[in-house]
């Protein structure tokens, strides 16, 4: 896969992780949509690495879906343990 389709998953998965974990973010739209961004390039880096399973050509494979998606949900919810709710209600 291409860089810019890294990005679009990325941008996907972190609507996904928003999704799964509703509730105000630190950073907004912006932030969420760089973690998400992030978390693709993480679950797909760790799921080649560590979990032996590398990362397909095609956009449309479910394990690099689900280990985008699962990065996405794992820096999200860093973020929120490292800057909680830092906007006003």
């Amino acid at each position: 896969m291409s860089i810019i389709s890294w990005i679009v998953l990325g941008l996907l998965a972190g609507a996904i992780a928003k999704f799964l974990l509703p509730g105000r973010d630190p950073g907004g739209l912006i932030g969420t949509t760089l973690i998400g961004v992030a978390g693709a390039f993480i679950g797909g880096w760790i799921s080649a690495r560590f979990l032996d399973r590398p990362i397909a050509n095609e956009f449309y494979d479910g394990a690099t879906w689900a280990a985008a998606i699962g990065g996405s949900l794992v820096l999200l919810i860093g973020y929120r343990l490292l800057f909680g709710h830092s906007r006003s209600r």
